[in-house]
C-alpha cells in the first residue's frame, strides 16, 4: 500500500517570512544611512543595526527551509534577490556616501549579477550548490560592509587603524568575490558540459 505523496509546505512560513523580511529591511536601512546626509554618528550606528539584522536573516532562512521541509518556489527565487537587494543597497549607498569606491561596487555587483544570470542559464541542467568559497565570500561581504557602515573613525580616533582594517578585509572579499565567480563559471560549463554529453 502506498503512502500519500507529502503535501507541498506552506507559502506563509517561518523561512519565507525571514525573507519577506529582509526584503522589507532594504528600504528601511537605505533611509536611515541616508538621514542627515550620513554624517550622524547616531544615525550610522542606526543603519549598521538594521543591516545586521537582514544579515542574520539571511543566516537562518536557508537553514529553517531545508532543515524542516520549507523549501518553495518562492523562497528559492526571493532568497537570492534578498540578499543581492541588501548587499548592493549597502555598497550603492556607502559609494553615494563616497565610504566605498564606485569601482568595487561595480565588481561586486556585477559579479552578483552575472552569477545570478548563470544560474538561470544552467537551471534545466541542474542547480549549482553554493560553495564553502561562496559562502566565505557572502560573510567576508558582510563583515566589510558593517565595517565601512560603523563610524569608527570617528567612535575610535584611530582613523589609519581603521582605513586598514576595512581595506583588509575588503580586499579579501573583493578576492573571494573574484575568485568564487571564476569557480561558478567553470561548475556551470562542466554542468552543460556533462547535460550535452548525457542527451
Amino acid at each position: 500500500m502506498s503512502s500519500a505523496p507529502a503535501s507541498p509546505p506552506p507559502l506563509l512560513n517561518i523561512a519565507n517570512v525571514l525573507t519577506g523580511v529582509r526584503l522589507l529591511l532594504v528600504p528601511v536601512f537605505l533611509v536611515v544611512l541616508f538621514t542627515e546626509d550620513g554624517l550622524d554618528i547616531g544615525w550610522r550606528l542606526a543603519a549598521t543595526g538594521v543591516f545586521v539584522l537582514a544579515a542574520i536573516t539571511d543566516r537562518f532562512d536557508g537553514e529553517l527551509a531545508r532543515s524542516r521541509g520549507l523549501v518553495t518556489a518562492f523562497g528559492t527565487i526571493a532568497d537570492p534577490i534578498a540578499d543581492k537587494a541588501l548587499t548592493g543597497s549597502a555598497l550603492v549607498g556607502l559609494s553615494v556616501l563616497a565610504q566605498v569606491p564606485w569601482w568595487v561596487t561595480i565588481v561586486i555587483m556585477g559579479r552578483e549579477l552575472g552569477i545570478t544570470a548563470l544560474r538561470f542559464w544552467v537551471l534545466r541542467h541542474g542547480i549549482i550548490p553554493a560553495s564553502r568559497g561562496g559562502k566565505a565570500k557572502t560573510l567576508c561581504q558582510a563583515i566589510a560592509i558593517g565595517l565601512f557602515l560603523l563610524p569608527l573613525p570617528e567612535l575610535l580616533g584611530a582613523a589609519t587603524v581603521v582605513w586598514v582594517l576595512r581595506w583588509a578585509v575588503l580586499g579579501i572579499a573583493i578576492a573571494l568575490t573574484v575568485g568564487t565567480g571564476f569557480d561558478y563559471v567553470l561548475r556551470a560549463l562542466r554542468l552543460r558540459a556533462a547535460a550535452a554529453a548525457a542527451g
